[in-house]
């Protein structure tokens, strides 16, 4: 924690990560942050005591930078950032899509580059951060990365090869669970239940099973049978969702994010 380190574009994921980083012990002193409006970066500086830097500067001063726009504006950050970022830099990608080559061949020989896909979650420490190494990431770097995304949830390390299907099941992982979550409280509603009772329950359900989930260390098709009794209402409910394609529902669906997220690379917006 005595490195500086620079977010830049700093967002929701962006000012989840420096909130998370800052509860961890790393002092604001060490960090740095750049935002596209001035207002913004002054509510950052005021809320965490941080400093608030151009670009260019996070560039010249960090040990490590952070980049966490949009991927279609990353291409315009590094033209920005190239003549400023020395090869002993450390490069950190949020964006998704973007392969760690695309930043390797923009920036100085050798500049070492590391790719993580967290999720929403963030915001509340329990986020999945998948980490993976480009060309010229040393193992040190790797454990860097995973100090800095470790204090916002759980990190795992894969090749980089599997970062679009990481995106597709993680990282976007989230929204499906709100998703499911809209739809069986509307069908609460529609047995009778008021909204505020539906959502409530099947909030404190997903809770309660995500926990069993990852303490019990049980296969979910074991955690399913168990409350699946004979001639009862769940297998009533497991027919139904069966009949009407669900499973493949949602292995399509996580196929098509995969290959947006493989689009992205190819600078398709």
């Amino acid at each position: 924690m005595t490195q500086t380190v620079a977010v830049l574009g700093t967002g929701k994921i962006g000012e989840a990560l420096l909130s998370g980083m800052i509860r961890g012990g790393w002092p604001a002193a060490k960090l740095l942050v750049t935002a596209r409006r001035p207002e913004r970066a002054e509510e950052l500086r005021t809320r965490y005591g941080v400093e608030a830097v151009s670009n260019a500067e996070a560039a010249k001063r960090a040990d490590t930078l952070i980049l966490t726009v949009k991927p279609q504006d990353m291409g315009k950050l590094l033209e920005e950032l190239a003549p400023h970022v020395p090869a002993d830099r450390l490069v950190i990608s949020g964006a998704a899509g973007i392969p760690t080559a695309f930043f390797e061949e923009r920036l100085a020989p050798g500049t070492p580059v590391v790719r993580v896909m967290t999720n929403t979650p963030a915001l509340v420490d329990e986020a999945m951060s998948v980490i993976s190494a480009g060309s010229h990431a040393t193992a040190a770097h790797l454990q860097h990365a995973e100090e800095i995304f470790g204090g916002v949830g759980k990190t795992l390390r894969v090749p980089e090869s599997q970062q679009d299907a990481a995106t597709a099941l993680s990282g976007s992982g989230p929204a499906y669970f709100y998703f499911l979550v809209e739809a069986m409280t509307d069908a609460g509603i529609l047995l009778g239940l008021p909204r505020a009772q539906a959502h409530d329950l099947i909030v404190q359900a997903a809770i309660g099973a995500a926990v069993m989930l990852r303490d019990s260390g049980e296969h979910p098709v074991k955690l399913r049978e168990a409350v699946t009794s004979p001639a009862g209402t769940t297998i009533n409910a497991i027919v139904e969702l069966e009949k009407h394609g669900v499973r493949a529902a949602l292995i399509a669906a996580l196929e098509a994010a995969r290959d947006r997220s493989r689009e992205l690379a190819t600078g398709n917006s």
